[in-house]
């Protein structure tokens, strides 16, 4: 009976062992992946990526809670950017606190990473778990640079967060020092209402065929 109880003890331990194993493993590789990620190590990064069943281009961090592209995003890296992307990596992937990296670009007035990011489709509305998107980060920093280039982006200013219930206008609005940006929004809006006035005239007229006298 003890040798039975012996052998289902031993069973348990080695099936809980087989499980732990792959998840050590993985743990393992995520750790390398991300120190390789910061040491700008590619060989490594497009080695461990590649092996088969993957999720690390997209794996979060445990310490920092962010993602790859958002590491090489914040040390304004472009050409890591490329890299990871082109291998996968999400551009609308979301830090811990919802974050896209069009967040952070934004935040830090990247304005190469900025362009680098939109022509990859990212999500400009894409709002954090504050309910801000990039446009409301751009604002609160006062960077008309990347309010310009969020606008042309196709940012919607009107889009309320979370916290304040306030959109980029409002926050411009309201900020004495954000005259510029304000000025921009009415510009981008009389540009919008331009461009559909002049859709409207492109447009095709169906002309109907006039009656036949002789009917």
């Amino acid at each position: 009976m003890a040798s039975l109880r012996n052998l289902a003890a031993f069973l348990t331990m080695f099936a809980a062992l087989s499980l732990a194993a792959p998840a050590a493993a993985q743990f393992s590789d995520r750790y390398n992946f991300f120190k390789a990620v910061k040491d700008g190590d590619v060989l490594k990064v497009k080695s461990l990526i590649d092996q088969p069943g993957s999720t690390l281009i997209d794996m979060r961090e445990s310490e920092s809670g962010e993602m790859a592209l958002h590491i090489v995003t914040r040390r304004r890296d472009v050409p890591w950017m490329n890299f990871l992307i082109a291998n996968g990596a999400s551009v609308n992937v979301r830090d811990k606190d919802g974050n896209t990296p069009l967040h952070v670009a934004a935040q830090l007035g990247f304005i190469d990473g900025i362009q680098t990011l939109v022509r990859r489709k990212a999500d400009v509305n894409a709002a954090n778990s504050r309910g801000e998107n990039p446009l409301i980060v751009a604002v609160q920093q006062r960077n008309a640079m990347v309010v310009r280039e969020l606008l042309n982006a196709g940012a919607n200013p009107d889009l309320a967060d979370h916290v304040a219930g306030m959109s980029a206008r409002e926050y411009a609005e309201r900020d004495r020092r954000a005259t510029a940006i304000v000025r921009m929004f009415k510009d981008n809006d009389a540009k919008a209402k331009a461009d559909e006035t002049k859709t409207d005239e492109t447009k095709p007229v169906t002309v109907l065929p006039l009656p036949n006298p002789g009917n």
